[in-house]
C-alpha cells in the first residue's frame, strides 16, 4: 500500500471517545495490563501503561508498546470480503456487513437444517476479549463442537486438573504483604509470557523485593535458570517422571508437612505407595537430571516457605498431560503452600461467571460432541468448567465424515494452519469444508481459504469486562473502545448480529447487557467501570482451611475421586513420550536429537505480530537453538539456515548457538509464517514448527492432548534460506524503545 492510500485508510475511522486520556486494558496478549489511551484530533496519538493498575503499575511489554502499530497497520483488514474465485486462489470482492452477516446466517441455517447444528464448528485460538463469546454463540446455535487450538494443550489441563484436585483453580499470591520465599518455575517463563493475568511484572517485583529462593525446571538455560538456586535441566517430555521423583523425595526423606497433609488432604497413603519406587535415581535415568539435584530442589522447596509453583504450558504438550499436571499440582499441598499468604491461593471471583449459555445446549446435542465419550476431562461438564470439543476429532470429521460430517467452520481469532499440529493436514482440513468464515485482523494463510473474511477489531476498538487472573478474577478491569479503523467490528457484535439474523432464541443480547450482568456482583455498571478503570478485590486467605475444599471429600484430593468416577487413574503416573530415545530407539539412527518447541518470544504472541516492524525487528528470523558442540559436528555456524526434520516433515530455521541447551536437544521456535511474502500462503510452508508435529495421537485419555515436544528429529545445514527481511517504515507507528529493551533479556534465545 502506498503512502497516499495508507493515509486515506486512516481517514476511514469513526471516533468513539472524545479527545483526552482514557483508561483501558491492553490485550496484545492474554495479560491485562492497565493502559492510558491518548486521543487528539480524532486520532490515537499515544498508548502508555496506567500507573494505577495493580497488574503492571504503568509498565508495558514490547507487544503492548507496539499497540499503535497494530491499530494503524496498513495490512489490517478494513471491510468484509467474499471469495471471488476458487478456495485459496486469493481472489476477493468487497461486500457490506449486511451482505456478509446475511450470507453467514443463511448458510449456517441451511447447514443446520440439512445436517444438524453439530455439522457446524466454532473455533477460537487466543483467549482474549472474544474467547467466552465463542462457546456462548455455539451453545445458542446448538452445536457442541466448539474449541480452541490450546484447549487440550495449554492452560485448561491445569484449570481442569486443579478443579478436580483442589476444588478450584489456584493462583500465585503476589498481592499481599507477604511475598513468596520460594518460587518454582516449572516449564514456565512468566517474565516473557505474562500469562492469563499472572503478569511477569508481578513476578519481577517479587524477585526484586523478596529475593526468594528460585528453582527452575526447563530444558533451556533461560535468564531465570541462570540466576536460580537450582536449575533442573529436564529432558523434554519427561516432566511427569521428574514430578513423581520430587514427590518421592518430599515423602520418603521426611520433608513434607505432616500436619497439613493429615488434616487437609485425601489419599496420602495411596500416593505414597504409588511413588515408593519413583526414586530420584530412577528419574535420573529417564529425565537426565542428576538425583542429587532433585533432592536439593525438594529440600529448598520444603524449607523455604511460603512458596508458589509457577507452571506453564510446557508440561501440557504430551499425551500424559493431565497426570503430569496432577503430579506437579501436589507439590504445594505436600508442603502446606496452600491458602496462606505468599503461597497458592484461591481467586476472589470479582464478577459473576460469564453467561456462556451452557445450560441451553440440549442433552442430546451435548452427547454428539466430538470427543465426548473419549476425553471426559476436556469434553464433559463433570470434567471441565468450560467443556469443549476435541479439535483433532472435529478436523477428522471435516475430512472424512467420521462419525458424521462437519461441514462448516467459523473461526474467530485463530490461524489454525499455523497454530495446530501438522500444517499440511490443517490445510487439507480447511480445503475440505463446505463453508468457512474467518474473523481476523489480517489476511493469514488460514483466512485466505475462507468463503467470507470479517475484519476484526484490535484491542483499542473493543469494549469488554476483563477479569484477571483467569478463573480467579481478583482484579476486574474495563477494556473500552477508543477508536475504529475502517469497518472493523468486534467479534462480540458479530456473534450477536449473526444470532439475531438466524432467529436464535438465545445469545442476542447486546454485549453491554452481558457486561452489566457480570458486574452486578460489584454493584457497578460497565459505564461506571470504564470511568473507574479497574476494581481490585482484596485477597483473603484460609478460605478452604475453614470451610473445606470444594471436592467430594472436602479435602485436596491426592487420590482424585472424580478421576476414578470418570474411569481414569486417580493417582499420577509416568508415561514415556510416544516417540523418544526410550520408547522408539529404532528411530534414533535417522533422528538422533530430541526436539522441543513452544517457548515464548517476547516480541510475538504465538503466530501474531510478525507484520509489526518494531517487534519483527527484535526477532526477524525463526531460530533453532543448538549446542555449539552439536553445531560443530554438523558443520553449522551461528546464523546458518538449518533443516530440521521429523517423520512428519521439515522446516528451516537459523542456527542460534548456546551452551544453555543439552547437546542432544534442539529447540525450534513455533508458529512462524511470513506476512511480507506473497499470499495466499505467506511462507507458511517454510519455517513453521508444526510441519514437524502430528495431531493424530496418541492422546491423553482424559484431555485428548497430542504430543508437541519430546519427539525425535534430525538436523543438517541447509543450502537454502527461508526468508530475507528488512523492516518497513510507515507513518503513525510509535513504540517505546525503552520498554522493548527492558524485555530483551539475556536468555538462551538471545
Amino acid at each position: 500500500m502506498d503512502q497516499t492510500t495508507f493515509q486515506s485508510a486512516l481517514a476511514e475511522n469513526r471516533q468513539t471517545l472524545p479527545d483526552g486520556v482514557h483508561k483501558s486494558t491492553c490485550r496484545m496478549c492474554h495479560g491485562g495490563c492497565g493502559t492510558l489511551i491518548h486521543i487528539k484530533d480524532h486520532e490515537v496519538v499515544k498508548v502508555e501503561g496506567n500507573p494505577e493498575s495493580p497488574l503492571n503499575e504503568g509498565r508495558l511489554c514490547p507487544m503492548g508498546a507496539a499497540s499503535m502499530e497494530q491499530l494503524y497497520s496498513p495490512q489490517r483488514l478494513k471491510y468484509p470480503m467474499r471469495r471471488a474465485g476458487d478456495r485459496g486462489e486469493g481472489k476477493w470482492e468487497r461486500i457490506s456487513w449486511d451482505e456478509a452477516t446475511d450470507q453467514i446466517a443463511a448458510r449456517l441455517t441451511e447447514i443446520k437444517v440439512e445436517s444438524g447444528a453439530e455439522a457446524i464448528a466454532i473455533g477460537t485460538g487466543t483467549g482474549r476479549h472474544h474467547c467466552n463469546w465463542v462457546p456462548r454463540f455455539a451453545n445458542a446455535l446448538g452445536t457442541p463442537n466448539w474449541g480452541e487450538s490450546g484447549g487440550a494443550q495449554c492452560f485448561f489441563p491445569r484449570v481442569n486438573t486443579m478443579k478436580l484436585t483442589y476444588g478450584d483453580h489456584m493462583v500465585c499470591d503476589y498481592t499481599g504483604d507477604r511475598l513468596p520465599d520460594c518460587i518454582m518455575f516449572w516449564g514456565h517463563n512468566p517474565i516473557y509470557s505474562s500469562a492469563d493475568g499472572e503478569l511477569g511484572f508481578r513476578v519481577k517485583n517479587a524477585l526484586a523485593t523478596q529475593k526468594p529462593k528460585t528453582i527452575v525446571i526447563d530444558p533451556r538455560e533461560t535468564m531465570l535458570a541462570r540466576k536460580a538456586d537450582v536449575w533442573l535441566q529436564v529432558r523434554p517430555g519427561t516432566d511427569d517422571a521428574l514430578g513423581l521423583a520430587f514427590i518421592h523425595a518430599l515423602i520418603f526423606e521426611g520433608l513434607y508437612d505432616k500436619a497439613f497433609v493429615d488434616e487437609y488432604t485425601h489419599g496420602f497413603a495411596e500416593l505414597k505407595e504409588r511413588v515408593r519406587d519413583k526414586t530420584p535415581e530412577w528419574a535420573a535415568e529417564i529425565t537426565w537430571v542428576p538425583a542429587d539435584k532433585i533432592r536439593e530442589a525438594a529440600k529448598i522447596w520444603a524449607d523455604s516457605k511460603p512458596g508458589v509453583l509457577e507452571f506453564g504450558c510446557a508440561i501440557e504438550h504430551t499425551p500424559n498431560s493431565i497426570q503430569t499436571v496432577r503430579a506437579l499440582s501436589m507439590l504445594p499441598a505436600l508442603v502446606g503452600n496452600v491458602d496462606v499468604p505468599g503461597a497458592w491461593v484461591f481467586g476472589m471471583q470479582g464478577h459473576f461467571p460469564f453467561p456462556n449459555l451452557v445450560e441451553v445446549l440440549p442433552e442430546e446435542q451435548l452427547k454428539k460432541r466430538l470427543g465426548y465419550g473419549d476425553y471426559k476431562i476436556l469434553c464433559s461438564n463433570e470434567g471441565s468448567p468450560q467443556p469443549s470439543a476435541h479439535m483433532p476429532s472435529v478436523f477428522r470429521a471435516m475430512r472424512t465424515g467420521d462419525p458424521y460430517r462437519v461441514r462448516a467452520f467459523c473461526i474467530f481469532g485463530n490461524n489454525p494452519i499455523a497454530s495446530y499440529a501438522d500444517t499440511k493436514k490443517m490445510y487439507e482440513t480447511l480445503m475440505a469444508l463446505d463453508f468457512l468464515v474467518v474473523a481476523d485482523l489480517y489476511l493469514t494463510p488460514s483466512a485466505e481459504l475462507a468463503d467470507i473474511v470479517l475484519p476484526a477489531a484490535s484491542w483499542m476498538e473493543v469494549d469488554e469486562v476483563v477479569g484477571m487472573p483467569y478463573f480467579s478474577e481478583s482484579v476486574v478491569l474495563a477494556q473500552q473502545k477508543a477508536y475504529q479503523l475502517g469497518e472493523c467490528r468486534n467479534d462480540e457484535w458479530m456473534f450477536v448480529e449473526i444470532a439475531r439474523k438466524m432467529g436464535l432464541e438465545h445469545g442476542t443480547e447486546a454485549p453491554e447487557e452481558v457486561f452489566d450482568q457480570m458486574l452486578a456482583k460489584q454493584d457497578i455498571t460497565f459505564a461506571e467501570l470504564k470511568k473507574k478503570g479497574h476494581i481490585q478485590i482484596k485477597q483473603t486467605y484460609f478460605q478452604a482451611r475453614g470451610l473445606g475444599f470444594n471436592t467430594p471429600t472436602g479435602k485436596i484430593e491426592l487420590y482424585a475421586t472424580q478421576f476414578e468416577k470418570l474411569g481414569l487413574d486417580p493417582l499420577p503416573y509416568y508415561e514415556e513420550p510416544p516417540e523418544s530415545p526410550l520408547s522408539t530407539p529404532e528411530l534414533t539412527d535417522e533422528y538422533p536429537y530430541v526436539l522441543t518447541s513452544g517457548s515464548r518470544i517476547p516480541m510475538f504472541f504465538n503466530s501474531e505480530y510478525r507484520q509489526l516492524p518494531s517487534l519483527r525487528k527484535g526477532r526477524p528470523f525463526p531460530e533453532v537453538e543448538l549446542h555449539p558442540d552439536t553445531a560443530a559436528e554438523l558443520g553449522i555456524e551461528q546464523g546458518d539456515w538449518v533443516k530440521i526434520s521429523t517423520k512428519r516433515g521439515t522446516c528451516l530455521q537459523r542456527a542460534k548457538l548456546t551452551t544453555g541447551i543439552d547437546p542432544r536437544v534442539a529447540h525450534v521456535q513455533s508458529h512462524w509464517w511470513f506476512p511480507e511474502e506473497e499470499g495466499p500462503h505467506y511462507g507458511i510452508w517454510k519455517s513453521n514448527a508444526n510441519r514437524l508435529t502430528s495431531q493424530d495421537g496418541p492422546y491423553d485419555p482424559g484431555m485428548g492432548t497430542y504430543c508437541l515436544r519430546g519427539m525425535l528429529c534430525n538436523l543438517e545445514k541447509s543450502k537454502e534460506y527461508a526468508v530475507q527481511w528488512s523492516p518497513p517504515v510507515h507513518p503513525n507507528y510509535q513504540s517505546s524503545a525503552t520498554e522493548i529493551q527492558e524485555f530483551i533479556l539475556p536468555d538462551a534465545a538471545e
